[in-house]
């Protein structure tokens, strides 16, 4: 079996975990702080506060900002369904727009197009670590308008020179197993504004003041993300370039093989592509998923269309994010892959 992910983990992720497991101090201890730091430093930003997971992170962005009922959020119609489910739960309608199939992002003119009186930001996916078209977003929408980072998949990457995680007033990140630094579950916001940072501190410590005596002044939500989670990504975020390397490294070695056989993932010119999963576009993808279970090598399709879930089945046509639900397919990637193993996946998609 070749597997789609594996994290990269050792000894030092190892060493790290028993550090915390000795001192006795498993949540909201130095190892929170240490890894908020540095994931700080990779966004370039001022602050970072480790929460629970990514759709924690979405979600406090979102109650950060005051969004709530009556408001609007353009979300993208091909995305992780966590990034319009968020804005459901913090009572504001998710509206969804299409986005380009060739780069899988949204799509600037369909942004322009969806803005209402009602629309108070904007979530913007650099999906699978691809960034977003930043500059022609900012342009689509009217002085106001958040644009609020789902950089989830993205930390690494970089847009014109930028750290994506640090664009916006607001980036959110995730690290899921799937991702390049992983801590099982587990999740951030960054951000430059003071404010905002204390005020996420705040919602995701059940409101409680994240400075002076205990009170509560607004309710929030538990969630903290653990000392012990906060170690594992600790080693992680010191071998981050390492880490993009390597997976640079593996997506030369896929587009050596498969180039002009499928659309291979890119970015724009002076762009860094996080490259979170190697996703590639091609005709008769689910004969393609089937051939490659077949021969023992997990593959998976890229992400949703929206629009096709219940919950968001009233919004639509979308065709690009049809285009890309279609024709997506994620192929394994991790740094364990061998040159045979790469030959094998090659083989059965070019075989087809």
């Amino acid at each position: 079996m070749i597997r789609l992910a594996w994290p990269d983990l050792g000894e030092e992720e190892l060493a790290e975990v028993a550090e915390v497991l000795r001192s006795g101090q498993l949540t909201m201890g130095p190892k929170v702080s240490e890894f908020e730091a540095g994931l700080a430093e990779a966004c370039e930003v001022e602050h970072a506060v480790a929460v629970s997971s990514g759709t924690a992170a979405l979600h406090l962005a979102v109650l950060a900002l005051g969004i709530g009922p009556g408001d609007e959020v353009i979300v993208p119609a091909y995305t992780f369904p966590a990034t319009a489910n968020v804005v459901a739960l913090a009572g504001a309608r998710p509206v969804l727009v299409d986005v380009d199939p060739k780069t899988m992002n949204l799509s600037p003119e369909a942004v322009d197009d969806a803005v209402t009186q009602r629309t108070r930001a904007v979530l913007v996916v650099h999906l699978f670590g691809r960034p977003a078209p930043w500059e022609a977003l900012e342009a689509a929408v009217p002085e106001g308008v958040e644009l609020l980072e789902d950089a989830a998949g993205a930390l690494g990457a970089r847009r014109a020179g930028r750290a994506c995680g640090g664009l916006g007033r607001l980036g959110c990140l995730s690290f899921h197993p799937r991702k390049i630094v992983v801590t099982g579950e587990g999740g951030a916001v960054t951000t430059n504004d003071g404010e905002l940072a204390d005020r996420i501190r705040r919602l995701r410590h059940h409101g409680i003041e994240p400075r002076g005596d205990f009170d509560i002044r607004v309710a929030g939500l538990n969630y903290r993300l653990s000392d012990i989670l906060c170690a594992v990504g600790i080693p992680q975020l010191r071998r981050l370039e390492q880490l993009l390397q390597e997976r640079e490294r593996l997506a030369a070695a896929y587009a050596e093989r498969l180039k002009g056989r499928v659309d291979l993932p890119t970015a724009d010119e002076g762009d860094r592509h996080g490259l979170q999963a190697y996703v590639v576009l091609l005709e008769r993808r689910d004969e393609a998923l089937a051939a490659l279970r077949e021969a023992g090598i997990q593959a998976q399709i890229g992400t949703y269309a929206l629009h096709h879930l219940g919950a968001y089945r009233s919004q639509g046509p979308f065709p690009g994010a049809d285009e890309c639900y279609e024709r997506a397919l994620a192929l394994p990637f991790h740094n364990r892959l061998t040159e045979s193993d790469i030959d094998r996946v090659s083989e059965v998609l070019t075989g087809l």
